[in-house]
């Protein structure tokens, strides 16, 4: 059997697109297409290969571990199914873990070769989606705001943007850990309204089912759910701008400067990533720069230094 990973990244649609999945599960099932999510993940079946505090060793953990999943592929072989597909974002670390060192996805490299460890060797495609960092950034700052996390100041979004970690250093983790393994990028201005290209891309599927296509699930809350969410706890609403809608905490510059930064992995990516990576099939080099923020369009590092000098 092919087994395929999904592996996110949170923030781009990836509640859709398990949704859609799981509302499409029988009639792929039917094709040879065996679906995995977090209601199969979190319930134990991939218990212990991120190691536990408290329990066995991290060896047994992950041991036991890959004989649960040994027998879960073994179930899904017997019923025919051909392909395994298995999509959970925390597989690659957290929200709050990203927040709270400021960076994207630290560890991302020996957490992936755990899982690849677990699956015994036999992951055949793993495919991540990424998304310009103003917005992704964004998004996962509300997020977290409204689950707790304070509210950043200046000199917190300024480390978010000169931080030198970014989707090109994640993507070379992952393929340093998954030697081999066809890895498939997808940008999430293209496909995050779209979970059946989405699954063609990461599947190879000529057919694919569209109900539940076109559902926006699990979005960024916006300003006034954020202001609720810092009254509620007693924190300061000075802190969050006024008016309505998405939350943007970066200025101009700050805005500038990350989405030069995506254009920069745009680029690699549709110039081949040095051979590591391969951006999805769907999406060409000048496909790609047309879904870019506002004046970011066909910018490679051709006049890279010359923006960010603006920026």
């Amino acid at each position: 059997m092919d087994i395929i990973l999904h592996l996110g990244a949170h923030r781009t649609a990836s509640t859709s697109f398990q949704h859609y999945m799981r509302a499409n599960a029988r009639t792929l099932a039917a094709q040879g297409l065996c679906y995995w999510g977090p209601e199969v993940t979190r319930d134990g079946v991939l218990s212990g290969v991120i190691p536990a505090s408290g329990l066995a060793t991290a060896t047994q953990q992950l041991d036991r571990a890959r004989g649960r999943i040994a027998l879960r592929l073994e179930e899904a072989r017997t019923q025919g199914m051909t392909r395994v597909l298995i999509s959970d974002e925390n597989m690659i670390g957290s929200t709050r873990r990203n927040l709270r060192h400021a960076r994207l996805y630290p560890g991302i490299g020996e957490r992936v070769a755990r899982f690849a460890h677990a699956f015994d060797g036999r992951i055949t495609r793993v495919a991540l989606s990424v998304r310009g960092q103003d917005s992704w950034w964004a998004s996962s700052l509300a997020y977290g705001v409204a689950r707790g996390h304070g509210v950043p100041g200046v000199d917190d979004l300024d480390r978010l943007v000169t931080v030198n970690r970014h989707w090109r250093e994640v993507i070379t983790d992952l393929a340093c850990a998954l030697p081999g393994v066809d890895l498939v990028i997808l940008p999430h201005e293209v496909h995050a309204g779209r979970p059946e290209g989405r699954l063609r891309a990461i599947t190879g599927l000529a057919e694919v089912p569209v109900k539940a296509a076109r559902l926006w699930l699990n979005r960024a809350p916006d300003l006034a759910a954020l202001r609720r969410a810092v009254a509620a706890r007693g924190g300061d609403l000075t802190q969050l701008p006024e008016g309505e809608g998405r939350w943007q905490p970066f200025d101009r510059a700050q805005r500038l400067a990350l989405q030069e930064a995506y254009a920069d992995d745009l680029f690699w990516l549709s110039a081949g990533a040095d051979g590591v990576a391969r951006l999805s099939e769907e999406t060409g080099s000048d496909e790609a720069g047309k879904h870019l923020p506002s004046g970011q369009i066909g910018r490679g590092h051709r006049n890279g230094d010359e923006e960010r000098r603006l920026a």
